[in-house]
């Protein structure tokens, strides 16, 4: 008999038995398309953003309440996804660079030039190595590490694109995109549910606000650390079940027990030898693209590896930390002379200062003048207050069910140690934050889904508690609270974030009119040009507030400094200051650093009108250039006969040198050569030619003791020299 046609009732109640497929999938686009339109169209009620209404707590006082219902609706779309018994991937990734794309894509859809002044001197560093071929660490010492700026140089002159604005607006959102990549790669590694997983991949979106992904080194480099973890636990990953007896009390007993503990991470089972050789070799050079390119990761990364050998999570062996070691000291005594042969003291003078640098990373960062702005201040330490909480929430409840996470605990504590090195501008405390959040995140997820996943090949993804006694909550209701408890936290970190991420945005927001003023002092730079800046004190550590630095930089020299005063018709430092530099120098007024001097110094809110009034009445002043923006003033008046100044000389590889030079080239390639055999010959298992081993090392050993030595030799010769 044909079937009889379904009702009306029956599709309806087939549509909605169905739900959990379609819903997310429509809830996600729905969300997406709602919040490009709300910061998109032009402002009205309840859309589009008006960049006059941002105050100081950044952003979020601009976003229309669409936004943030836009925003929510992606999360829910998330944790409906979770809380099905299936593993959707590329749903729950595509939700994910979703929510990604609305939190670290605001800026650049809401932006007319690209945020963040500092990445402008970033891409005036690209265009200087594209233009002439050289670095020039004699300008900027960062310079000394061009791996970054080279490789665009070449991909920017390759594709012919001479305007970086569209690759400086969207490189924060590409940046987080790829972050993803490689920690979902170092999450299916871990003993963990589907849940837990997911969840940690949401929260290192939530919580990364630090702004350490624009276009910069760091940025780059943080990626080549991610996947530098990710290789050493998949294809290096150690898991040993602990054969010896526990002893019986003191610190050893409990370090026993520890060791004895399920092991939280998969063991690496079924890799060739082949595969093994090129993720070694992936390894270096990994680390070698770091070193070239940025100062502090590259020892984020030699921590990291050091650590999973000392507690028995990777199976290379001890030649490799030594090997890349060497790697570091050898680009910073060879490659970086220029910069630190006549500041030795700067340089470690901060090493072993860990209060000093906490203080620099903590109390200094929470003082401010602006009441909204210190709510700014205070949201991004509660976040790292709530992550660690959850993380140590996490770990424990991973522990009451047998569970030791040593590689998650590794990749959260190393990072902390950099507090040891320099305050690094009082930034350090930013760099640790960063490195620390892949391990933070993990264990932060475990502290709502800790349990192990099921070894039932009937039962998809369903968790089993291993510790049977005490169960005080039905287990099913105890894993819906805890989604629903997730998904609230995650719409907390949501908001928090973009309270913490944009909280600057009033002046790190860079507009058109900053920039046609500094392109107006490109167009008139030959041979030289000089721009002042305005500081509310003079010093060192004080950075232009400002795009700065996007062509030229060999020729526009953006050292001097423009003291200023709450009353603003107090210019007389700013006009003696100018009067003191050479032809062709300028005053730059703009809106970005009278806005921090609202927020952070407590400047009136009218500061910046009457100050420009005031340099406008100046008798010794002419405007050269002016827009609601930004304005430029130089010398109205010079000596005749007065020229230009020609721009300071930069130079090459002309660097200094020590008598021991050429023997310590040599060591290093021995011992490179020698720790890399070694390393290649122990891939193909611990017993396999133990006489060559040997011979590798009788050899390495003096060649690197003689590197070593050159190196601190260099060192000291130099200084002294210098």
């Amino acid at each position: 008999m044909a079937q009889k046609p379904r009702g009306f009732g029956a599709r309806v109640g087939a549509l909605v038995a169905s739900a959990p497929k379609w819903l997310p999938v429509l809830l996600v686009l729905e969300g997406l398309f709602m919040y490009i339109l709300a910061l998109k169209v032009a402002p009205g009620p309840l859309r589009g953003v008006n960049p006059d209404d941002i105050d100081g707590l950044g952003l979020i006082s601009a976003l229309p309440t669409t936004a943030f219902i836009a925003i929510l609706i992606m999360i829910v779309s998330f944790f409906v996804t979770v809380a099905q018994s299936t593993d959707r991937k590329f749903l729950l990734l595509f939700q994910i660079a979703a929510i990604t794309f609305a939190l670290h894509g605001a800026g650049a859809l809401v932006a007319d030039e690209p945020r963040f002044p500092t990445a402008y001197i970033h891409a005036g560093f690209v265009e200087f190595i594209g233009r002439t071929g050289e670095t020039a660490i004699s300008i900027d010492a960062r310079m000394g590490w061009p791996g970054y700026f080279a490789l665009f140089a070449f991909v920017t002159k390759a594709a012919g694109i001479d305007d970086m604005t569209t690759i400086l607006q969207w490189t924060p959102l590409l940046s987080n995109l790829l972050y993803l990549l490689p920690f979902v790669l170092i999450l299916r590694q871990v003993v963990a549910t589907t849940r837990a997983r997911w969840f940690a991949a949401l929260l290192f979106v939530l919580v990364q606000w630090i702004g350490q992904d624009y276009f910069s080194p760091q940025g780059f480099t943080f990626a080549l650390y991610l996947a530098f973890v990710a290789i050493l636990l998949r294809w290096f990953g150690r898991v040993e079940t602990r054969t010896k007896p526990i002893p019986p009390k003191g610190l050893r007993k409990l370090l026993g027990k520890l060791d004895a503990m399920t092991p939280g991470e998969l063991a690496n089972t079924g890799t060739y030898r082949a595969d093994k050789l090129l993720m070694l070799m992936m390894l270096v050079a990994l680390f070698v693209a770091s070193v070239a390119s940025h100062q502090i990761t590259p020892f984020m990364m030699l921590g990291v590896v050091t650590a999973f050998l000392l507690f028995k999570r990777t199976s290379l062996t001890w030649a490799l930390p030594f090997f890349l070691g060497l790697i570091v000291l050898a680009w910073i005594s060879y490659m970086t002379v220029g910069f630190w042969a006549g500041q030795i003291d700067t340089i470690f003078g901060g090493l072993g200062n860990v209060l000093q640098n906490l203080r620099t990373n903590t109390a200094d960062r929470v003082e401010g003048s602006d009441p909204a702005h210190a709510l700014v201040l205070q949201a991004r330490l509660g976040i790292l207050v709530v992550i660690l909480g959850c993380a140590a929430a996490g770990l424990f409840r991973r522990l009451r069910r047998g569970v030791f996470d040593r590689s998650a605990l590794i990749l959260l504590c190393v990072p902390v140690l950099a507090l040891g090195l320099q305050s690094y501008g009082g930034e350090i405390g930013l760099r640790i934050y960063m490195f620390a959040l892949p391990g933070a995140c993990l264990l932060a997820a475990y502290a709502f889904f800790p349990n192990l996943p099921s070894d039932s090949a009937d039962v998809r993804e369903e968790t089993v508690p291993l510790r049977k006694r005490n169960v005080r909550f039905n287990p099913e209701m105890t894993k819906k609270l805890s989604v629903v408890l997730a998904a609230c936290f995650a719409v907390l970190f949501a908001m928090a974030f973009l309270v913490a991420r944009y909280g600057n945005e009033k002046f790190e927001r860079v507009t058109s009119g900053e920039v046609a003023a500094l392109h107006y002092v490109y167009d008139h730079d030959k041979p030289s040009a000089r721009v002042l800046y305005l500081v509310p004190k003079e010093g060192p550590e004080v950075t232009p507030t400002l795009p700065w630095g996007e062509r030229d930089i060999e020729r526009v020299n953006f050292g001097g400094q423009a003291l200023v005063h709450k009353d603003p018709t107090l210019i007389a430092d700013s006009v003696q200051k100018l009067k003191e530099q050479p032809r062709n120098s300028y005053l730059m007024v703009s809106r970005g650093q009278v806005s921090y001097l609202q927020l952070n110094e407590g400047f009136p809110a009218d500061w910046g009108a009457k100050y420009r009034a005031a340099l406008d009445k100046s008798p010794d002043l002419k405007r050269v250039f002016s827009n609601d923006d930004a304005a430029l003033y130089t010398w109205k008046k010079f000596v005749r006969g007065t020229e230009i100044p020609e721009p300071n000389p930069y130079q090459g590889r002309g660097d200094p040198t020590s008598p021991w030079t050429p023997v310590g080239i040599g060591a290093l390639g021995v011992t490179w050569v020698a720790l890399f055999g070694y390393e290649i010959i122990r891939l193909n298992g611990p017993n396999r030619a133990p006489r060559a081993r040997r011979r590798l090392l009788f050899l390495a050993i003096p060649a690197f003791a003689v590197a070593l030595a050159v190196i601190i030799e260099r060192f000291i010769y130099i200084a002294l020299n210098n």
